[in-house]
């Protein structure tokens, strides 16, 4: 079996090694950043290492059954070998996309902001259920979730939303799903029952958590405290807990209500804000800034990257890579690991 030379085994056993004899240094600690980020890394390594130890294990089980099955001519064995065999090939494929999440930042956690775009109520509406598929994609994970800010619409659903998802390359697999998501149906708020189309942003970044050296003058801020809008009890309802904050030279906004006082969302949102503007910094010209945040366009037609279809037949389209799903209903219910799986094989083969 040469999977170990496809996933670069040698290589990462060698960088696991670096890693542990760096470690062993007295002054490992002194730098606490720099440390944090190597026992992230070496996490993420041992993580893989130990992956393909297991699927080779399997291989090695699936591989026996065949051989016993075949010498014993034992057709009971058939359905057992067929359960493993299926299994073993999810788990590989599973792992060989996770090799293919290698960007600076695809092992962090993933911060994705919803805006409600073309259709009103509707698009709010559309808001809200892209914010449930999101959050049930990474329960299905083990990922949590926490909302930073969310502002409600005016009749029903969300204007927009922002949700931290926190789990091992959160941002690798959600870069996915940035942009403009359509949805096609029978609205219910459309009294003569007619077919609306309506639409939904979604931005998503890396939720850096280093210091990153990033100084902001005062200066160029911009301050705003607002009451939190979402439930939580008098005390959000009564005082203005919730912080927005503008960066003036680059327009650059950041949002939070999520934390019960006005100076722990004030931290948050310029942790938010500090992290965006390293990203920014970091990249020297527009194609490198659209390979981390994507490219922001107008929320409406012709811009969709997924279609969802519920009349008048039901599928869900992602544009980019032609992957088609008819069960709307599961998508909607967090089964997007078809769309993030197509994705990340079809931005590898573009980067050839």
């Amino acid at each position: 079996m040469k999977w170990g030379i496809h996933f670069d085994l040698e290589k990462k056993k060698i960088r696991i090694a670096e890693i542990d004899q760096i470690m062993a240094e007295p002054d490992f600690w002194d730098d606490t950043n720099k440390a944090q980020k190597l026992m992230k890394e070496l996490t993420n390594l041992k993580g893989t290492v130990e992956e393909y130890k297991r699927l080779k294990s399997e291989y090695d089980d699936v591989a026996t059954l065949i051989q016993i099955g075949y010498e014993e001519n034992d057709e009971t064995l058939v359905a057992e070998i067929d359960e493993s065999l299926n299994q073993f090939i999810k788990d590989l494929e599973e792992l060989k996309l996770k090799t293919m999440l290698s960007g600076p930042y695809d092992s962090y956690n993933a911060i994705l902001t919803l805006h409600a775009g073309a259709g009103g109520t509707e698009s709010c509406d559309w808001a809200s259920m892209l914010l449930r598929m999101f959050q049930r994609w990474a329960d299905k994970r083990g990922f949590s979730t926490e909302i930073l800010d969310f502002l409600d619409g005016d009749e029903a659903g969300l204007k927009s939303v922002t949700l931290q998802v926190n789990g091992e390359n959160a941002f690798g697999y959600l870069q996915s799903e940035r942009g403009v998501h359509r949805l096609v149906r029978i609205s219910p708020f459309n009294a003569a029952g007619k077919r609306q189309t309506s639409f939904v942003s979604c931005d998503v970044m890396p939720d850096i958590e280093d210091d990153t050296g990033i100084e902001i003058d005062d200066k160029d801020l911009r301050i705003d405290t607002y009451r939190s809008s979402g439930a939580g009890g008098q005390h959000v309802n009564k005082t203005s807990s919730a912080v927005r904050i503008t960066h003036l030279p680059t327009s650059t906004v950041v949002q939070c209500q999520n934390e019960r006082s006005q100076l722990q969302n004030k931290d948050r949102a310029m942790k938010m804000l500090k992290a965006k503007l390293y990203l920014m910094k970091q990249q020297e010209n527009q194609e490198m800034i659209s390979g981390i945040r994507g490219e922001v366009k107008e929320i409406g037609w012709g811009n969709q990257i997924r279609s969802y279809v519920l009349q008048p037949y039901t599928m869900v389209k992602d544009h980019r890579t032609n992957e088609e799903v008819g069960n709307v209903a599961g998508v909607l219910d967090g089964n997007l690991d078809p769309f993030i799986n197509a994705y990340l094989i079809w931005n590898a083969q573009n980067k050839l």
